[in-house]
């Protein structure tokens, strides 16, 4: 089953408040709320945004005050799903990595003196293996978002995708595969053991990022979009909420396309909103990988940067401890690392940060429908 096979919606709304007006919105949903069937609403008070146990057609025509100003959207919640390849026919590469990952070379890393020290990356994500020996007295903070399971990594692509963005500069074992290895992880469960999220889990950790300080949210996650299907403004606004008070967003753009076939298969959801820096996959050769979305929808949905992809190596819970994969999952923390690092030098937030992080990124020979501005690149410092 591909990630576009599976379930896309929860039957739940998430429901969209006007910052300036928030109470009184919430007041009218609770008015249209209690005379829906519905149990529960999740409200996010620094995101603006609530979930309820409800359909957007059943708040719509449960009362007309749902038109007022105060509530600026209604849509489905949706589930979200690790972005990794499900069907991984990549080619091992030939880079030698005694030393350090071929990412880590690939994007400069290898030539940086900044590590990420004093940064807070948020990764939302399947959580970490806290008994992993390379992250052991790291400043880590975690939280489980996911009803009844805690922080503990079982499925792996999260401790994957945290080593990366932020593994030791000493692992047990060469080679380096951290991007900026003194950052202060937040990991945060957003996706269950079975590899499946609620949007509402997924904003849950979005606020707990915010409210954290954090400079940098990382998420390799998503939901397949249709050709022709616009971003959902609703995460629109939200990134843009929280863009806005400096911290950045990194998704991943998907791994829908089948490119060996000629099949290119729009950015996913929520990387393919505008305010969120979508990050395709290369890779050794500084090649698209096969799998890798592209902005192909007219309605937004632009991939912005690109970052190695292909057979990563990185992270894994124990006792495996070390594992390659594939996907724009492991291009994402990537980005998400080297604006760590951008962060430290530069003392940059949010839009400013996203600007220099895109600035100095390497150009390549390939379409930005593919690969945006470019090879995401770490200062040179």
């Amino acid at each position: 089953m591909t990630n576009a096979d599976r379930p896309r919606f929860t039957g739940k709304s998430l429901v969209l408040l006007r910052e300036d007006t928030a109470a009184q919105g919430m007041q009218m949903l609770g008015q249209s709320f209690a005379s829906t069937s519905a149990d529960s609403i999740v409200y996010f008070e620094n995101l603006g945004v609530a979930v309820v146990d409800a359909t957007p057609d059943e708040l719509s025509t449960s009362s007309t005050s749902l038109n007022n100003s105060a509530i600026l959207a209604i849509e489905p919640e949706r589930i979200f799903y690790p972005i990794v390849n499900l069907q991984d026919t990549a080619t091992a590469t030939q880079v030698n990595e005694s030393e350090y990952t071929w990412g880590l070379q690939a994007t400069g890393v290898v030539n940086c003196s900044a590590t990420g020290k004093g940064i807070k990356v948020a990764v939302l994500d399947t959580g970490l293996d806290l008994q992993h020996p390379d992250f052991q007295g790291r400043t880590i903070v975690s939280q489980s978002f996911v009803p009844g399971e805690d922080v503990q990594d079982v499925q792996g692509h999260g401790t994957h995708c945290i080593g990366t963005a932020c593994g030791s500069l000493n692992p047990s074992s060469l080679p380096r595969y951290g991007v900026a290895p003194l950052a202060e992880i937040y990991a945060g469960k957003v996706l269950s053991n079975r590899g499946m999220g609620e949007g509402s889990w997924i904003l849950a950790g979005m606020e707990w990022a915010l409210t954290s300080g954090c400079h940098i949210i990382s998420m390799s996650l998503g939901s397949a979009t249709q050709p022709g299907e616009p971003f959902s403004e609703f995460y629109e606004n939200v990134a843009k909420r929280i863009l806005n008070r400096g911290t950045l967003i990194v998704a991943a753009a998907g791994n829908e396309s089948s490119r060996d076939d000629g099949i290119i298969k729009p950015v996913a959801s929520p990387a393919n909103c505008p305010s969120i820096m979508a990050v395709a996959a290369l890779d050794s050769n500084l090649q698209v990988a096969y799998f890798s979305c592209g902005g192909t929808n007219a309605e937004g949905g632009q991939v912005d940067i690109a970052a190695p992809g292909v057979d990563v190596y990185s992270s894994a819970p124990m006792p495996r401890q070390y594992h390659r994969d594939s996907g724009t999952s492991m291009a994402t923390p990537h980005v998400a690392g080297i604006a760590a690092l951008y962060a430290q030098t530069t003392g940059l937030t949010g839009r400013e940060l996203w600007s220099t992080v895109i600035q100095n990124a390497q150009r390549l020979d390939l379409p930005s429908r593919d690969v945006g501005i470019g090879l995401a690149q770490a200062p040179i410092k």
